[in-house]
């Protein structure tokens, strides 16, 4: 079987899976259960990374092979995903096709440029640079989008629609815009993952998960 498989690609490979049963959630219009997928997506590449770190007897093939997979990985779960999702809570028409396109074009557009940097630095015999972000890092749809979500709770859905719309063209300009971000240190992720978390039990409450009876709005 051709790749390289280890622990260190465990992780990568569940956020696929993650992101293949959202899609069928969102397909079946269960969308907590799919904003759920999203979040461990999120969840599964903040580990990932630090995971694979701790392997140092990695070959070079190994390592490429990572760097490869994971970006392949976050076109699916940060990509697909997200565009298939927000079609199924409500961004329809002409605009919002737009923007679903828009913003999965900028997403992979970002992460290929991603490739060619973590490349150039993997041969690259100058002294390692800080790790920073080149534009929005495609993962913060991952909290992004759960948190979002609970607007519509509060407005109209064809003002929700809207908005999610904007949001999508919002999120792939800043893709591919050119400013660097520094990585967040962990406290940094555990109040993100606290806050995204926090957002998941108020949909789950919200939709009448608890008492098995899932209400999605727009139905």
């Amino acid at each position: 079987m051709i790749g390289f498989y280890n622990y260190t690609v465990i992780l990568t490979f569940m956020s696929v899976v993650s992101a293949v049963l959202g899609m069928t959630f969102a397909h079946n219009g269960r969308i907590v259960e799919a904003m759920v997928c999203l979040a461990l997506c999120g969840l599964f590449d903040a580990l990932d990374g630090r995971v694979a770190r701790r392997k140092t007897d990695r070959s070079n093939d190994e390592k490429l092979y990572g760097i490869q997979l994971d970006s392949l990985s976050d076109a699916i779960a940060f990509g697909a995903f997200p565009a298939y999702l927000c079609f199924c809570i409500g961004v329809r028409g002409s605009i919002g096709i737009v923007a679903i396109i828009f913003f999965a074009m900028c997403g992979v557009a970002r992460l290929a440029y991603f490739n060619v940097l973590e490349t150039n630095d993997f041969f690259s015999d100058d002294p390692p640079k800080e790790k920073v972000y080149h534009g929005l890092p495609i993962t913060a749809i991952a909290p992004i989008l759960p948190i979002f979500y609970l607007l519509h709770l509060i407005f109209a859905p064809r003002l929700f629609s809207l908005l999610l719309t904007a949001l999508l063209f919002l999120i792939g300009i800043l893709f591919i815009s050119p400013f660097t971000l520094k990585k967040p240190k962990l406290w940094v992720l555990l109040v993100i993952i606290v806050v995204v978390v926090a957002a998941l039990i108020l949909l789950i409450i919200s939709s009448g998960w608890m008492d098995g009876q899932l209400i999605i709005w727009g139905d």
